[in-house]
């Protein structure tokens, strides 16, 4: 009697990311990628129509919320298994998706055998993140509380951001623009600079220039040494980007596999990580 395969629903606005994932999931045999949507508006009667097991879907903190979508969705349909994946921060937005009820959190750079690792891992009723997080998260639980149970003043200020402003803040410290930002979260600029002002209410600082400066050096903190292979004919060349050219929207996109395969490297189980590398960053002139 043969087994029945994991129904996957894929949500992404970009098609070529959405055509990728569900091309590579189609190909594993025990899956099946029974719809796809391009919205959050559109996830509901997806889901209505062909019932799947796990939902894949990008992380967006702009006009659609995914964070928001997922803790409707787990209270409307709590046996329906997320799957995140994203290029923010893992360090910060996996924690952010867990506590919304997510069940794992892929890195778009990460390599394309992790997704159907997770995917599997989730359907059994376990979490899937990356060693990384996993450590994290242990090293902060054993991290004493002050009495008023407030974080620890240390990365104190991660969680006074909210997810949107923590996006916005990862955005400026990666050389974006607000009209660029504006532009990637579709959201008005005057929306941008109003978040930017709460950012810079809630860190303490007086200027912009002075975000810009702080969003930076916790981007380079964040990313430094992030170690990115290719595979040109057949032939492996590394090198390090600087950590400010990280392109932290799109990453996962610029893959030199064809359309219909995700971005090459080596399993989470690895003791190596490679990576991808993202697409060229072109230094922006400010709004």
């Amino acid at each position: 009697m043969e087994t029945a395969k994991i129904r996957i629903l894929v949500l992404d606005d970009q098609p070529l990311l959405r055509y990728g994932i569900s091309g590579y999931l189609n190909s594993q045999p025990d899956m099946m990628v029974c719809g796809e949507a391009e919205s959050i508006s559109d996830v509901r009667s997806k889901i209505a129509e062909c019932q799947p097991q796990v939902l894949v879907t990008a992380l967006r903190l702009g006009a659609e919320d995914s964070l928001k979508l997922i803790k409707k969705l787990k209270t409307e349909t709590p046996q329906l298994r997320i799957l995140v994946y994203s290029a923010l921060a893992e360090t910060i937005f996996a924690e952010r998706a867990m506590r919304a009820k997510a069940n794992g959190y892929v890195m778009k750079q990460a390599a394309r055998e992790e997704l159907a690792i997770a995917v599997r891992e989730i359907v059994k009723g376990g979490i899937y993140v990356s060693r990384q997080v996993a450590l994290s998260a242990f090293q902060k639980s054993l991290q004493p509380r002050p009495k008023n149970n407030r974080m620890p003043r240390s990365g104190a200020w991660l969680e006074e951001l909210s997810n949107r402003e923590m996006h916005i803040f990862q955005l400026l410290g990666s050389g974006f623009g607000n009209r660029q930002i504006a532009t990637s979260l579709g959201l008005s600029v005057k929306t941008i600079d109003s978040h930017q002002e709460n950012i810079k209410h809630k860190l303490h600082l007086r200027s912009c220039a002075q975000l810009r400066e702080r969003a930076a050096k916790w981007v380079e903190q964040t990313f430094d040494a992030e170690e990115y292979v290719s595979r040109d004919a057949g032939q492996q060349r590394k090198w390090k980007l600087p950590p400010r050219r990280l392109r932290v929207v799109e990453a996962f996109a610029a893959s030199a596999t064809p359309d219909s395969e995700l971005a090459a490297g080596t399993s989470a189980t690895a003791s190596q990580p490679v990576r991808s590398p993202p697409a060229p960053y072109a230094r922006n002139k400010g709004v």
